[in-house]
């Protein structure tokens, strides 16, 4: 595999990731073959209907982008594209992501409504909002949140006061649950010696609060400006 492409399976799916540098596709697309080629020998068979290709281009002078071929089909180039249910756009906004979760938030809303006519306690409530509702709101948060425009944020705040209103309780927000996130994914990156962000943290003179530097010419930009904030954050509970 070359240094410039990853591969991510989960379960049947199969993604391939490939930097495009001074316009030299041949990694990536030999990379494709390679996985083609893989399929055939283990008896797979890739449903090339079913594949999709999305372009990330932020150059002024972008060119047109040939589409892959596998095995005497081309695939089709999308502009949005759906992976472990977030909606990822080819100008990597948000807002076509928040419209799916605020979509299937609010058809929730309808049964947690129904539970309040049914005059059941807030703890029960409560403990629907977060499995049905809070859940879909939060899911793979610490990904997405962070680049979202504000008119988002404001969209996804209004899922929670909504139920707020219903359960007639209070309720963590939406920025609330990415900072918990957040924190819990630092942690976890911390104690796992073999993540690629591990090495980004460093420990303080103190040895009580961590330091982050972007060192690495692997960590996302967007991520370590998460990391960063996450990390100032726990500084400031450590001082409290």
């Amino acid at each position: 595999m070359h240094s410039s492409n990853h591969i991510m399976k989960f379960a049947d799916d199969t993604t391939v990731v490939g930097l495009i540098n001074k316009n030299d596709e041949s990694a990536y697309r030999e990379e494709v073959q390679r996985l083609t080629a893989w399929c055939k020998a283990n008896n797979l068979s890739l449903n090339v209907k079913k594949t999709k290709e999305m372009v990330v281009d932020f150059r002024r002078a972008q060119s047109d982008h040939s589409p892959l071929d596998i095995d005497g089909s081309n695939v089709e180039i999308v502009k949005s594209s759906k992976f472990l249910s977030v909606h990822l756009a080819e100008d990597l906004t948000w807002s076509l992501n928040t419209s799916s979760i605020t979509k299937k938030a609010q058809q929730r809303l309808y049964f947690l409504r129904r539970l309040r006519k049914a005059h059941l306690p807030p703890l029960i409530l409560t403990t629907f909002y977060r499995g049905t509702i809070e859940s879909i709101l939060s899911s793979c948060i610490t990904g997405w949140f962070g680049n979202c425009t504000i008119s988002d944020r404001k969209t996804l705040q209004r899922i929670v006061r909504t139920a707020e209103k219903i359960i007639r309780v209070s309720l963590p927000s939406i920025t609330d649950i990415y900072s918990t996130r957040c924190i819990h994914k630092a942690n976890s990156i911390v104690d796992d010696l073999t993540h690629p962000s591990h090495t980004v943290f460093t420990l303080l003179p103190s040895g009580k609060s961590m330091t982050l530097q972007n060192t690495s010419p692997t960590v996302d930009p967007v991520e370590y400006a998460h990391l960063q904030e996450v990390v100032a954050r726990q500084e400031a509970i450590i001082r409290a």
